[in-house]
């Protein structure tokens, strides 16, 4: 089997089961030893930083809701095998009753570079901050207070925040996460 013949296909999938859906085709595939046909299966996804009740949580969001990436030879059933697994919808660009369609190569290559770029971003977001800036304080026991930034520390991630407290200049640590722009 030549790698030449594998194209890179669409799987539509039930929006929020993308990795069961995945993990469904590879353990069907490996079940019905056809792991020469199919290369890989991927949920192209994203690491996004959420802040809930003052914590920063990692989570990791899909991509592309409702789709999985799959490169595969689809000759013989396996187009009929994927499409049969549970919380799969068909193949992208498919006509009924007609062949699935590989993806183009620019899209493919754009695609891969995201998925690569997304897996190396190392949570480096860019400082929104710079010294002598006027901030406001939206999270912690200081919040609502309004105040100047003194230092920004970028390895721990951290400004260090000049703000009054009953009429003196006192200063506070805090994350990025804690204040906002004045605009």
């Amino acid at each position: 089997m030549t790698d030449s013949v594998k194209k890179w296909y669409v799987v539509r999938a039930i929006g929020g089961q993308e990795n069961k859906v995945k993990t469904y085709i590879e353990n069907e595939i490996a079940r019905l030893g056809m792991t020469d046909y199919v290369d890989r299966v991927l949920v192209p996804s994203e690491k996004v930083i959420q802040v809930r009740n003052g914590k920063k949580i990692n989570k990791e969001r899909v991509y592309f809701p409702g789709y999985v990436m799959i490169e595969a030879n689809l000759s013989g059933e396996l187009p009929h095998i994927i499409k049969s697994i549970p919380g799969v919808i068909g193949f992208l660009g498919e006509v009924k009753g007609g062949d699935p369609v590989p993806m183009r190569k620019s899209e493919i290559n754009r695609m891969l570079g995201k998925v690569d770029e997304l897996s190396v971003q190392n949570d480096n977001v860019a400082i929104p901050f710079i010294t002598g800036e006027t901030v406001k304080v939206i999270d912690g026991p200081f919040n609502g207070f309004d105040g100047t930034i003194e230092k920004i520390n970028e390895e721990k991630r951290k400004l260090e925040v000049m703000v009054k407290i009953f009429g003196r200049k006192t200063p506070l640590e805090l994350s990025y996460m804690q204040v906002e722009k004045i605009s």
